[in-house]
């Protein structure tokens, strides 16, 4: 096996919202003095949502909903879903039909995001509830993350390659830190729908409206196929099919996103001149000299500036690359990075690497992720015969599903991959320069979709809420329920990013 760190495993596996930003998951804040604010049969308590420092708090209302682990059980175990409230506009209490949104990964919890979602979603907040729901295991919701018997944080070596049995090893020490709180086999895509709808039916909602992103999109495609009555509306960012195997198509999407990159810098002529290598061939050429030699490095620490001593490998440069194609921001500046580290340059890109794994590494709840893609995608994964002449190779994904040789796999419905055919209004949203879930995947959902519209930003990467004019299309969306009738003519406004051509930024 080409060596491959868990860092860049870690990585691959937050292939969701990552590239949306985020922050702390929902503080307690709630004062049990304090009076309840109803929601349906739901009292809530004044909370903040932690953004990481004052300008990106979220004031909300939150609550605790306990609901049976084993659906089929309802009179064992019982775990707290953890849910925000940000309530419409002025008002007092909550809306027949609010919008609920739903959290990539899968392992990312929807409270986490709330800084992000208050923006993407100011629009739509005016007339409707936003209602954020971490979904079992993840945040909030009786987390399934790893953790030693006196609650540390649970490591492996992410310079090294685990083997077959470290990696066992470390999942079996994750798997019995959860004993006596968690069964990992409930932690799948259909029982989160479930605790979803039972929401619902608690907060006096006639119909959702659902807002998914990535793995979040498969969560709303399930609930529309299982409680059709009960969705009014959907919104579908950045993607994935219910037959998609999560995880087993990175290699050959983040190599079709690499040619759109070199793509576009050929067509740049500021680039094309400071960049006359075509992209891949230099990052081929970069990973080619590293794998013969790994570099030592002196760098600075992104985040004390501290002088720290090195060691670049091929995983440093294709997890960096991987990571940064998820926006076109940082995508921006691969061109630059390559170019430096063909001369030996590499203390930019380790510094780079570092504040890019620190950003990123706490986003997934790594036991709920291997209780999704254990129960629901493993099996299914079949090697991509193409994968071995692509950057990232077939050990990503390997590696990926490496830890379900370990972990307790529940049983997901039969027809858990069944395309979603229904008449429900629904606006797909993709990147045109996506890594991981490009257009193409879009249109294949849309297809069953006949109120259904698929909008492509030029330039742009994964998760697109944000984005230009996209907030007021949004809450156009929500309103009418027309997708056909949007004027998304304000998105041709969207160009790429230029590459960088120095590290003072573009050519003017």
């Amino acid at each position: 096996m080409r060596p491959m760190r868990l860092t860049l495993l870690a990585l691959a596996a937050s292939a969701a919202l990552a590239g949306c930003g985020g922050g702390a998951p929902a503080t307690g804040g709630a004062d049990g003095a304090r009076p309840a604010r109803m929601f349906g049969e739901i009292p809530f308590h004044a909370c903040t949502l932690d953004g990481g420092n004052a300008a990106t708090r979220v004031e909300a209302q939150c609550a605790t909903f306990e609901v049976p682990e084993n659906p089929d059980a309802p009179d064992g175990r019982r775990i707290g879903l953890n849910i925000a409230w940000l309530p419409a506009g002025n008002s007092d209490g909550g809306t027949g039909d609010p919008v609920v949104f739903l959290a990539g990964g899968p392992g990312q919890a929807a409270t986490a995001l709330a800084t992000h979602i208050n923006g993407a979603l100011r629009e739509v907040r005016r007339q409707r509830d936003i209602v954020l729901i971490d979904q079992r295991g993840t945040g909030g919701s009786n987390p399934l993350d790893c953790v030693d018997a006196d609650g540390a944080p649970m490591e492996l070596d992410a310079l090294t390659t685990p083997t077959d049995a470290d990696l066992d090893a470390w999942v079996g020490r994750c798997l019995a830190g959860l004993e006596g709180r968690a069964d990992p086999r409930f932690y799948t895509t259909a029982n989160a729908i479930r605790d979803l709808d039972t929401v619902r039916a608690a907060l006096g909602a006639g119909q959702l409206n659902l807002i998914g992103g990535s793995y979040g999109t498969r969560v709303a495609q399930q609930y529309a196929m299982a409680y059709p009555q009960h969705t009014r509306s959907l919104v579908l960012d950045g993607v994935a099919p219910n037959d998609l195997v999560v995880g087993g198509e990175f290699a050959r999407t983040f190599e079709n996103a690499l040619a759109l990159q070199a793509q576009q810098c050929a067509q740049d002529a500021a680039c094309r001149a400071r960049f006359p290598t075509d992209l891949q061939a230099q990052l081929r050429a970069v990973l080619a000299t590293l794998r013969s030699a790994p570099a030592p490095v002196v760098y600075r620490d992104p985040t004390t500036g501290a002088q720290r001593d090195g060691m670049v490998t091929p995983d440093t440069v294709s997890g960096l690359a991987f990571l940064f194609s998820y926006a076109p921001q940082t995508a921006s500046l691969l061109p630059l990075m390559l170019d430096e580290a063909s001369q030996g340059r590499y203390a930019p890109l380790m510094a780079l690497s570092q504040l890019m794994n620190q950003n990123v590494g706490g986003q997934m709840t790594r036991g709920m992720q291997w209780s999704v893609i254990c129960a629901e995608d493993a099996a299914r994964y079949r090697e991509d015969a193409g994968a071995a002449d692509t950057v990232l190779g077939p050990e990503l994904a390997q590696l990926f599903f490496g830890a379900c040789r370990t972990w307790p796999a529940g049983a997901p419905p039969a027809n858990h991959t069944a395309a979603l055919q229904s008449d429900v209004p629904a606006l797909l949203l993709s990147g045109a320069l996506d890594p991981v879930t490009p257009p193409a995947y879009a249109e294949r959902v849309l297809a069953g979709l006949p109120n259904g519209r698929h909008l492509v930003l030029a330039g742009q990467g994964h998760g697109t809420l944000a984005l230009g004019c996209m907030p007021k299309l949004l809450a156009q969306f929500v309103e009418s329920t027309d997708a056909a009738a949007l004027d998304a003519t304000c998105l041709d406004a969207m160009r790429p990013v230029a590459p960088f051509t120095s590290f003072n930024g573009w050519e003017p």
